[in-house]
């Protein structure tokens, strides 16, 4: 990360991480306050971070055999109140729909805040038999949810999601594929977006609504918060019997199928600023950045200069990357500060004392780095500088989460770890949920997920010195 602060509009993220998290989304151009309260403008760059984070996730999906379909936005309530304890966990979020042009319907509308009941409503009608199992379905699209405090990308009233929806013929079809989709998450952040993750079962306290099981992915962002990154729920057959829902099993036997949901949302990209942003403004993940290479032309009014910046961008761009000549008249240092703003992963400069020489200037923007490199080799290099700067992105972020993650054997330890480094704390747990709620009340962390790889820190629970049962994570989460 450059160490010379260049972009002063920008508030230091020390002195007030939120003010800088609005600032980065702001002056990096990513989203705009649109005149309804919770509801943003995405931004051509903002949304171009997502048509990447889409593509790219899109593709892992169908690698698993789901197909994308598109449900209407509206559920008749009645709909909605088939699944108890599902409406229940939304009514307080519900945006309704009364009229219709001039005329009042006979019958509310929700606007989705999920699409839970759509779906079932659907299977109900095309699965009949054991050889229509499973169906692998998938959509993108906004859902509504009416927060009472928004934040850009973390906490929208309408923000931009998938959600998978599986009927699976057994129950362990069903499970693996939980299981499977959440690995999918964890290595689409790791590898990707450069986000290391810990995964996890939630408790039943903070499973989703209607769930039998549901699995996260936790990520801790710079100022050691977390960010519940991406869930995966295991529903069972529950949904399948309030909607009806059948299929003659091989021995012609009547049977409910099993069922899963998961899903991501653009609070990924919140995420994204939040793990690797710096003072300057975004560092970007460089799989999902809209511009890998920006070339910025040095004393680009001399002879041959701008045409030796478009040659190169050229040639970067054949060999798959994302590239941008700025031929503005904005000085070089201007055109400096504003891509590491908008958190371009590799600055290319070349002016002609370099084109004297065959060479250019390659410039890191997670840790400032430059590198002259031969003209000759200027794709392979690009391409491997790139792989370092995801690396090291990533390396940094798995060093934030390694060192503030804390082991706490009472409660009191637990709160003086969280007030004194923040981070995540891990203690053991006797799995009772009134020491899950006073861990809430007396510390102010939350249960962020029940760890797959478990380890025996103590036998006896933090908060209530009972027996424990699980090594369990806390913190406070955005």
């Amino acid at each position: 990360m450059a160490k010379e602060k260049k972009v002063e509009q920008i508030t230091d993220m020390e002195v007030d991480f939120t003010q800088w998290y609005t600032d980065v989304c702001k002056k990096a151009e990513l989203i705009d306050y649109s005149s309804i309260k919770g509801m943003f403008i995405y931004r051509p760059y903002g949304y171009a971070i997502w048509e990447n984070i889409q593509a790219q996730l899109d593709a892992e999906f169908k690698k698993t055999g789901a197909e994308n379909v598109y449900m209407p936005m509206l559920i008749p309530e009645s709909l909605l109140q088939k699944e108890k304890d599902h409406v229940e966990g939304f009514a307080p979020e519900c945006a309704w729909v009364t009229y219709g042009g001039s005329e009042k319907l006979e019958e509310r509308y929700c606007i989705r805040p999920t699409s839970e009941t759509l779906f079932c409503e659907h299977f109900r009608n095309v699965i009949q038999s054991h050889r229509d199992l499973p169906k692998m379905y998938n959509q993108w699209c906004s859902v509504l949810r009416w927060e009472k405090t928004s934040r850009p990308f973390l906490r929208h009233r309408e923000f931009l999601w998938q959600e998978g929806h599986t009927m699976h013929a057994t129950k362990e079809e069903a499970e693996q594929e939980t299981e499977l989709m959440l690995k999918v998450y964890a290595d689409f952040c790791e590898n990707v977006l450069a986000m290391p993750v810990t995964k996890g079962r939630k408790t039943e306290k903070e499973k989703f609504n209607g769930a039998e099981a549901t699995y996260t992915i936790e990520c801790m962002m710079h100022d050691r918060k977390a960010l519940q990154a991406g869930t995966s729920h295991f529903f069972g057959d529950g949904f399948a019997k309030a909607f009806d829902i059948t299929f003659a099993s091989k021995d012609n036997k009547r049977e409910h199928p099993f069922q899963t949901s998961w899903g991501v949302s653009t609070r990924l990209i919140g995420g994204i600023i939040m793990t690797h942003g710096d003072n300057n403004g975004l560092v970007l993940p460089p799989k999902v950045a809209p511009i890998q290479i920006v070339v910025v032309p040095i004393a680009q009014h001399k002879e041959g200069v701008l045409d030796k910046a478009y040659e190169l961008a050229e040639r970067l761009k054949q060999s798959g990357l994302r590239v941008k000549v700025d031929a503005s008249e904005q000085s070089p240092g201007w055109k400096f500060a504003e891509y590491e703003m908008k958190g371009v992963p590799l600055r290319l400069e070349i002016g002609p004392k370099d084109i004297e020489k065959n060479q250019c200037v390659l410039a890191r923007r997670d840790n400032g780095e430059k590198s002259f490199i031969s003209l000759d080799a200027l794709e392979s290099c690009a391409a491997e500088l790139l792989e370092q700067v995801h690396q090291g992105m990533y390396d940094r972020a798995k060093k934030n989460l390694t060192e503030h993650t804390y082991d706490a054997e009472t409660m009191e330890e637990a709160k003086r770890l969280q007030q004194e480094h923040g981070g995540f704390i891990r203690t053991m747990w006797c799995g009772d949920q009134a020491c899950e709620i006073k861990m809430k009340e007396e510390a102010g962390m939350t249960s962020r997920c029940i760890p797959f790889e478990q380890e025996k820190l103590s036998d006896k629970c933090a908060i209530c010195g009972k027996e424990a049962k699980k090594m369990i994570y806390w913190g406070v989460a955005y």
